[in-house]
């Protein structure tokens, strides 16, 4: 059975710092293209990052180019998400996702989902 579980959100004053992490089972996880989203009440998920399995290439959302990064330890079966220079804005719920294939579209590409993990960005 596959799972993911994330952790590390929390609350953080605005330009502050926080890692995410999301550990994988029950499946071999360097096969996988992971994805973080973020999900804010009455919305969609929006797409953050991901880091493709075949090639490591990373991609990120506009909104967090120079501020996200995405890494993951294959050994360890567990991504990251590394956040810097938080914002309000950047308050939501985020939640991993994995998908098989390389160089996802959007997140209908993404099958397996974690449970979330709350941000909140505020002084």
């Amino acid at each position: 059975q596959v799972q993911l579980v994330e952790s590390g959100g929390g609350l953080v004053q605005p330009g502050g710092s926080l890692r995410l992490s999301c550990a994988a089972s029950g499946l071999r996880f360097r096969l996988y293209t992971v994805g973080w989203f973020r999900q804010v009440p009455g919305k969609g998920s929006d797409f953050v990052a991901s880091k493709d399995y075949r090639d490591g290439r990373t991609k990120y959302a506009d909104s967090v180019t120079g501020r996200f990064t995405i890494s993951r330890d294959n050994d360890k079966n567990t991504a990251y998400l590394e956040m810097n220079n938080l914002k309000p804005e950047d308050t939501a719920v985020y939640y991993c996702a994995i998908s098989g294939r390389s160089r996802p579209s959007d997140s209908s590409d993404y099958p397996y989902w974690g449970q979330g993990t709350q941000v909140t960005v505020s002084s």
